[in-house]
């Protein structure tokens, strides 16, 4: 691939993918590779791509960006699950973390409901 170079990478979540493919399926036409991400991320996004914009920026006050995207993914629902979520992670989060992670997530889920 001559010519070309990655400048910067930056996690997003997969409402964000999901709404970048289906505006670019409005002007052109999927490669393969792309339908087959558009058909995991519409059978596995548990929000919308705003209101993943809002939950991210949230969690990043406790955590890191990465994790962050990472907990909009997947929205644990209860603290065995948020353990999971960091369990290869370097150092370990309070309790008091993970339930206000929890407490975050669980309004973002509401509205949703």
């Amino acid at each position: 691939m001559i010519g070309k170079k990655v400048i910067e990478t930056d996690p997003i979540t997969i409402a964000e993918i999901k709404e970048m493919l289906e505006k670019r399926q409005e002007d052109h036409e999927l490669t393969y590779e792309q339908n087959l991400v558009l058909d995991h991320v519409v059978k596995f996004a548990k929000l919308d791509s705003e209101a993943a914009s809002k939950l991210v920026p949230e969690l990043n006050e406790i955590v890191k960006k990465a994790q962050s995207v990472k907990l909009a993914d997947i929205m644990p629902k209860d603290m065995p699950d948020m353990r999971l979520m960091f369990a290869k992670e370097r150092g370990s989060h309070k309790k008091e973390e993970l339930e206000k992670l929890l407490e975050i997530i669980n309004k973002y889920r509401e509205e949703e409901s």
